[in-house]
């Protein structure tokens, strides 16, 4: 009734991103579960996360980043990564200071990451804290932690994943182990490095 006050999980269910899973009573209402529908949904609206964090969409650097991530090619993953950060617009940061936040970086590479269809975690909980991002892609698992570098902190998203021993959650999946550690400028608005280990044995 009112176009400026649509809740957004209508609109998502409208619009189809959305279906019911199952529906229940409480305190005497009508109560629905809602799910994204299939693989193809879920892309699709990660694709429009994607697009309204970054402004555009580029599907050279998704299949880039695709292909870096199924042959374990760190060059070319962060040379995607520079450049699809390298694509945001300037006034995406003008009057604000959301470039200063690992969360705002964590988010773009998580719906560019999530609009390729892998199976991802967030905050993927162990005994140890919470690994930042967990990618699963065949027989691969990519432990990922983010950083905004500052200057003279000498610490390491790598460093971090590595003596918090998050990994270890995935010793006995039978696949092959990546860390990988994506730091950030906040002054450049792009990645600054980009450290990745198999772990052995």
């Amino acid at each position: 009734f009112d176009i400026e006050n649509i809740r957004l999980e209508s609109l998502l269910f409208q619009a189809g991103y959305l279906t019911i899973e199952k529906t229940f009573e409480k305190r005497n209402r009508l109560m629905y579960k809602l799910k994204i529908p299939n693989i193809e949904v879920q892309i699709s609206i990660n694709e429009l996360f994607a697009d309204y964090l970054t402004s555009r969409r580029d599907y050279k650097i998704q299949d880039n980043i695709y292909d870096a991530l199924e042959n374990s090619d760190k060059n070319l993953f962060k040379q995607s990564l520079v450049s699809l950060f390298s694509s945001l617009p300037y006034n995406n940061y003008v009057n604000n200071t959301i470039s200063n936040y690992e969360g705002y970086y964590a988010s773009v590479v998580y719906t560019y990451l999530a609009s390729l269809g892998l199976k991802i975690i967030a905050e993927d909980v162990t005994n140890r804290g919470r690994i930042d991002l967990t990618l699963f892609i065949n027989n691969k698992v990519y432990i990922i932690e983010f950083k905004v570098a500052k200057e003279n902190d000498t610490s390491s998203a790598l460093k971090q994943i590595k003596e918090k021993r998050y990994f270890e959650k995935y010793l006995n999946s039978n696949k092959e182990i990546y860390l990988v550690g994506i730091e950030f400028d906040e002054k450049e608005r792009n990645v600054k490095k980009v450290e990745w280990e198999k772990v052995n044995g």
